[in-house]
């Protein structure tokens, strides 16, 4: 399978996966918070947080989609470095509050560390693209 068209997948299955993940942390975030690995449920009103998280990755999944679909695929490869952090972030949160090692590794990290993969691929792809001297417009007299 040829590069451009494997770097497309994989970035297609981010954005499913962050979309679809974002999505059901805003319509039934007591069901999957335990998924995200911290060990306590928020008190109080803490579970507007978890919402948030879920605006959050929808947000995420929405600016790789538009990236992809509009063919910016350089752009999508910075992107998809710059949001890797915002995973990387997610395992050291559940790292610094006690919470599972298997989720912080096994999610957050292999997560961020796919997407990396991901957007050094489509950067390596475009590289080309984006050393070639653009071409003059020709001169009139």
């Amino acid at each position: 399978m040829p590069l451009k068209k494997t770097n497309t997948v994989l970035a297609t299955a981010f954005i499913l996966f962050i979309l679809w993940f974002g999505t059901e942390f805003i319509l039934s975030p007591q069901t999957v918070a335990q998924g995200y690995g911290l060990p306590h449920w928020p008190s109080g009103d803490g579970d507007g947080f978890l919402i948030t998280k879920g605006i959050r990755d929808v947000v995420l999944a929405l600016v790789l989609a538009i990236l992809l679909l509009t063919g910016h695929r350089r752009a999508l490869g910075w992107t998809l470095l710059t949001e890797a952090l915002t995973a990387y972030g997610d395992m050291t949160n559940v790292l610094t509050h006690h919470g599972s090692l298997a989720t912080a590794l096994g999610i957050h990290c292999l997560t961020a560390t796919l997407m990396t993969a991901n957007g050094l691929l489509i950067l390596r792809e475009t590289r080309k693209d984006a050393a070639a001297p653009a071409t003059p417009a020709p001169q009139t007299a």
